[in-house]
């Protein structure tokens, strides 16, 4: 069964509809296998997405690529720098 990844706003949905379906008096379980998710799943998503709306969660996926981008940037200026200095080093 191959995986399939879930976009920021079709979690935030799918987490609405368990939502419903636990207020309407249903198990998690049964919530889950509605939506087509694990409990574990479930649970990670309520943990991440929580109280978030759909255009929040799509920003917050936006704002950790970013973050892991700038990230890389850093490492490799912080990398470049210390080559730099092995170079500008005397050699005695």
């Amino acid at each position: 069964m191959s995986r399939k990844r879930f976009k920021p706003e079709e979690i935030v949905n799918k987490l609405r509809e368990a939502d419903v379906l636990i207020a309407q008096g249903r198990t998690v379980a049964h919530a889950c296998k509605q939506i087509g998710v694990t409990e574990q799943t479930y649970y990670r998503w309520r943990k991440e997405y929580g109280g978030l709306k759909t255009d929040q969660a799509r920003r917050l996926k936006e704002l950790e690529r970013e973050n892991a981008r700038l990230k890389r940037l850093v490492a490799d200026a912080e990398l470049d720098k210390a080559i730099l200095r092995e170079a500008a080093r005397p050699n005695f």
